[in-house]
């Protein structure tokens, strides 16, 4: 990112501001059936600022970096929210103070890989594949990494700089059977640049074989028998059940328009067995898969504990929504490209771990599913579901049986989780989440597995 030096333009604040420059780095590669289907890399970066007033925020921003541009930036902004001021007279207080100074930059100290030898990689793994499994019908392997690059200087005081990086293979199968593809869908990679997250091709093969034995079985299965039935579900639909149907329903803004939250605080909501929690960049000893030291507005991130042992204990809060309920901000405003303005988002949302082994959760069930993988989920803000689940298999008087059929679970959240009567006592991650409220943003999900009570589709 351009060498700019923010806190030259603090004079320029004539009110509340954030002025945030702002760099994202792409690459995009994308083989299928061994022909290179995309090769591309982009950067997009610029500046903007944000002008506080009395309840009326405004907004300007500019590709351009340049002394004059950062300028004009300010000014249109600050022009911005007196205009508003004028017209909307909505009278607020001043937003909560925070100052902080940060620095986070996860960059790797090792030689960068050139785009030809990145599409290298990627042909390694596929020619393993095709190579290792020559009864596949096709196969893709993709590539796509993520550096975004954030330097933000506040009228609070607070100044931080970080990188965050994210680098992800994916590789997707499939095998004919009766005329009929069926496919499955694998991830390797996770936090760091290229380099870092993943060393050589070979670090996936494991994990590929591990994924082709499931999709032989995937072939040879069955379809569920529709109805509500006895579940355990996995880290993943763990992970996907926490952000999707519960942690929007649990951000402020959404809260304020009604979510089905709203009425639950200091009330049960799941299982006394279930604790949920937004964690900002360090988890069980950890660092989470997008740590966020420090939001959009500049505020130092904390976690945002959401359930307690089943009771809705809060939200989560930007600077603004924080004054409204009379609370402390927790550092949930994010936004993905210099162009936007941050809006209350999810992090690292995840149900933290219980006491049970997943051996004995699955020998509980005598007539289930143990569900695996999602593919994907929506969820509106009464907490109502619906995710598609691409790998799965039936429990039967306890033991795991045949592999199911790509499949539906719905139902509404917080009653799957008041269900919960076994939570394992291990925490998975996955590491190549977007959440697409209004913006597109990286985010991380997950949790141990959970035994509960959910409908789910048949053929």
């Amino acid at each position: 990112m351009q060498n700019v030096d923010l806190r030259e333009f603090a004079g320029l604040f004539s009110a509340y501001t954030e002025l945030r420059a702002q760099e994202n780095r792409t690459v995009s590669i994308s083989s299928v059936r061994g022909n290179i289907a995309a090769n591309s890399r982009t950067d997009t970066g610029g500046i903007s600022a944000r002008v506080y007033l009395n309840g009326s925020w405004g907004f300007a921003s500019s590709p351009d970096l340049s002394r004059e541009a950062i300028t004009s930036v300010i000014k249109a902004a600050s022009e911005n929210a007196t205009f508003l001021d004028g017209r909307e007279r909505k009278g607020k207080g001043p937003l909560p103070k925070t100052g902080v100074t940060s620095e986070n930059v996860f960059q790797t100290t090792k030689q960068r890989l050139s785009q030809k030898e990145l599409v290298e990689f990627v042909r390694e793994i596929d020619n393993h594949i095709v190579k290792t499994y020559p009864n596949l019908a096709s196969r893709i392997v993709s590539l796509s990494c993520l550096d975004m690059e954030k330097t933000l200087l506040t009228s609070d005081g607070s100044y931080s700089h970080s990188l965050i990086p994210r680098s992800i293979i994916r590789v997707g199968m499939t095998i004919e059977k009766n005329g009929q593809p069926i496919d499955l869908s694998s991830v390797y990679g996770g936090l760091g640049q290229f380099e870092d997250a993943l060393e050589s091709p070979s670090v996936t093969y494991e994990g590929i074989q591990t994924h082709y034995e499931h999709l032989v079985r995937k072939s040879e299965g069955v379809f569920a028998d529709a109805g509500v039935k006895t579940c355990v579900l996995d880290a993943e639909l763990a992970g996907i059940l926490a952000h999707e149907a519960i942690g929007h329903t649990t951000e402020a803004d959404l809260v304020l328009g009604g979510s089905v939250a709203g009425p639950l605080l200091g009330k049960e909501a799941a299982s006394p067995l279930v604790t949920l929690v937004d964690f900002a960049n360090t988890a069980l000893g950890k660092t989470c898969p997008v740590p966020v030291y420090v939001d959009d507005e500049g505020t130092k991130a904390e976690d945002a504990v959401i359930i307690d042992k089943g009771i809705l204990k809060g939200y989560m809060h930007n600077k603004e929504s924080a004054a409204h309920f009379g609370t402390s901000p927790t550092g949930n405003a994010r936004a993905f490209q210099f162009s936007d303005e941050p809006l209350i988002r999810m992090r690292n949302t995840a149900i933290l771990p219980g006491t049970s082994k997943l051996a004995d959760m699955i020998a509980s069930v005598d007539d289930g599913y143990y569900l695996v993988r999602p593919s994907n989920g929506q969820a509106d803000s009464t907490s109502e579901f619906m995710f598609g689940v691409t790998l799965g298999y039936e429990i039967k008087g306890g033991k795991l049986g045949r592999a199911i059929r790509d499949t539906t679970i719905s139902g509404v959240a917080f009653d799957l989780l008041k269900s919960v009567t076994m939570v394992s006592d291990d925490m998975k991650w996955t590491c190549a989440g977007m959440c697409g409220k209004k913006q597109a943003i990286p985010v991380g999900m997950g949790g141990p597995a959970l035994k509960c009570v959910v409908s789910i589709g048949g053929r």
